[in-house]
């Protein structure tokens, strides 16, 4: 960054008047209310420094920034520089810019399975869908929970428990003698019928309630995954990553229908919970290789308010390399990243000039949201640098230099907004209203419907802000042809359009930052 465009700043705000009416006001000594034009410092945000970084972040040069490959760690360094340039610290303390995260790189488990005498094979019998170290299990009794439900209407855990125990789960949900679901009376499929999703809650469950492991019986998804899981423990396929957690691992089976009938004969007809008489043995093998990843966090302390946090994020991350060929990432994430550091530059200039934020801003570059959203999570689930009750809000940044050739009817001069309604309606009018003051894009939120199918609102890195109840907003220019795909380069990004998405994120920012109340969250979501 240039220090005497900040130079040059903070001289045009100490002559300027202030004359917008969004403008936040101090007081000076004369207790007469100072009006602080934002517009000043969002004027440091410039479509030609964005494109001079993002040609260097999106370069051949950072190998298309792998997870834990070598183009991220020097991705990471590039940024850690630039905030050292900015004179922006870290919250961690001297020069330490990363947050670690733990990562695993999971090859698909070998397990070998006895029942009774009888052997059953792996992908053909039984898929290790979760398990983190080499284990050797030998019960003699196990306990068959039904169709594995816990639900405010009707619980398959009544009178039992499952404390260090193998237990054993069928797919679906049971009905009503009208043909509805058990738990919500309606004939719609619900998170305990629909596939993979009920796999997810009815594990939850079973981790909650203290079990061992779970043995899941779904013939239509065993059939599914279990060809691919062998070809990735073939070679065939790309390993995955997956987060360490500190929590208590659960151990995730899914079976076929044999192997279920193998374990209790009466799995198809009867949901009644008991405890089984059966001797099984589990052998499983484990394969996976421990790596580090980091975020990369920055920090610029609140002067009236520091311990509340305004978080605003970007990923960091692309695909890397495949087949020889270079994903770059230009547009995702490229273009957030360069607009945070863009956004960041504004902020340090206005504290320069004595007009710093009120809350504190953390900028926050996230690892592996294109593994599964992990660097993010990591933050929120597992170590949150700041209280999670203490972050006002996320603006998150993924995909803001491109345009949406399926969007045909409007102005270029837009963005996609998701979530901004979802929690808060303070910040949903905050966003509004600072756009019509300053930026006037057309703000478009076809993708913001709770039944929108393109699901866009659970897959980027603000859903895990989301679900702990931090009012968000999502920034995205929608999809286009170049999409996870080599050609998403620094040549295809249109460069006004990023510098106005930008400075819009800047306002919207500004203002949640600077405004007297923290924001009321009106729409929490219950658990």
């Amino acid at each position: 960054m240039k220090k005497s465009l900040l130079l040059g700043v903070a001289f045009a705000i100490v002559t300027s008047c202030g004359t917008s009416s969004k403008s936040s006001a101090k007081t000076t000594q004369n207790n007469i209310p100072e009006q602080i034009d934002p517009s000043v410092y969002a004027s440091t945000i410039t479509s030609a420094e964005l494109k001079t970084m993002l040609y260097k972040y999106a370069s051949d040069e950072f190998e298309g920034r792998d997870t834990g490959a070598k183009g991220q760690k020097m991705a990471i360094e590039y940024l850690k520089q630039k905030y050292i340039d900015m004179d922006i610290p870290t919250p961690l303390g001297g020069d330490d810019y990363f947050q670690e995260v733990p990562l695993e790189k999971q090859k698909i488990a070998e397990i070998k399975m006895n029942v009774n005498g009888k052997t059953f094979e792996n992908f053909k019998d039984i898929i290790v869908l979760s398990n983190s170290k080499s284990i050797t299990i030998s019960a003699s009794k196990i306990i068959y929970v039904g169709y594995g439900i816990d639900d405010e209407n009707y619980s398959d855990y009544k009178n039992i428990d499952v404390t260090g125990k193998i237990i054993l789960a069928k797919s679906g949900e049971p009905k009503d003698n009208s043909g509805n679901y058990i738990t919500t009376g309606e004939s719609t499929d619900t998170k305990w019928s629909n596939g993979y999703k009920s796999l997810s809650n009815k594990t939850d469950v079973a981790k909650k309630r203290g079990a061992q492991a779970i043995l899941f019986i779904d013939d239509d998804l065993f059939s599914k995954y279990a060809p691919f899981y062998q070809r990735q423990s073939a070679g065939n396929i790309a390993r995955r990553l997956s987060l360490k957690s500190n929590e208590k691992d659960i151990l995730i089976l899914m079976i076929n229908e044999t192997l279920g009938k193998a374990l209790h004969t009466s799995i198809s007809e009867e949901s009644t919970p008991k405890e089984i008489e059966t001797n099984v043995t589990l052998e499983i093998e484990n394969k996976s290789d421990a790596i580090t990843s980091e975020n990369v966090v920055a920090f610029i302390k609140g002067s009236e308010k520091p311990d509340e946090i305004v978080v605003l994020s970007a990923h960091l991350d692309h695909e890397g390399i495949k087949n020889g060929e270079i994903y770059n990432g230009a547009d995702d994430d490229g273009s957030g990243t360069v607009a945070i550091l863009e956004i960041a530059q504004a902020f340090k200039a206005a504290e320069k000039a004595g007009h710093g934020p009120k809350r504190s801003i953390l900028f926050l570059h996230v690892t592996g949201e294109e593994k599964g959203l992990l660097g993010s999570r990591h933050y929120t689930d597992n170590d949150p640098i700041f209280p999670l009750e203490n972050t006002v809000a996320n603006l998150n940044i993924d995909m803001i230099g491109r345009t949406d050739p399926e969007r045909t009817i409007g102005t270029r001069n837009y963005i996609y907004l998701i979530g901004s309604d979802r929690l808060s309606t303070d910040l949903h009018n905050i966003s509004e209203e600072v756009n019509n003051t300053y930026t006037n894009l057309e703000l478009d939120y076809k993708f913001n419907a709770e039944n929108d199918p393109n699901r866009f609102y659970f897959r980027s890195d603000h859903y895990n802000f989301a679900k702990n109840n931090i009012p968000v907003i999502f920034y995205f220019n929608g999809t286009h042809a170049d999409y996870h795909k080599p050609s998403d380069t620094p040549d295809k990004i249109e460069y006004d359009l990023l510098e106005n998405r930008a400075k819009l994120v800047f306002y919207t920012a500004w203002e949640v930052a600077n405004r007297d109340q923290r924001l009321v969250v009106d729409k929490a979501v219950m658990e």
